[in-house]
């Protein structure tokens, strides 16, 4: 009776490499596309010498939203959202 047992849990348990594989690429491409996106908000936070929605006498420009953009990377297509700004005149 315990061999049955054992025998029906290896046939519940099934492993389906595929469906693994996929969802490995998709975690990787989201970290790529979420790094990225934090790398160019962090280069325009210092382009701006202020944080988004942050009021600062030290702010160089002011933020104006942001374009999208698609890159091919190794992990797939990421989107990106290119961060717009305006400088201001002092």
């Amino acid at each position: 009776m315990r061999k049955d047992y054992t025998k029906k849990l290896s046939n519940v348990i099934e492993i389906n490499e595929t469906e693994i594989q996929n969802h490995l690429e998709e975690l990787v491409r989201g970290t790529v596309e979420k790094t990225i996106n934090s790398m160019l908000d962090a280069e325009a936070d210092a382009l701006c010498n202020a944080s988004r929605y942050e009021r600062s006498e030290a702010r160089k420009d002011t933020r104006a939203g942001h374009y999208k953009r698609d890159l091919q990377t190794k992990a797939g297509q990421v989107k990106l959202k290119v961060p717009r700004h305006n400088v201001c005149s002092q």
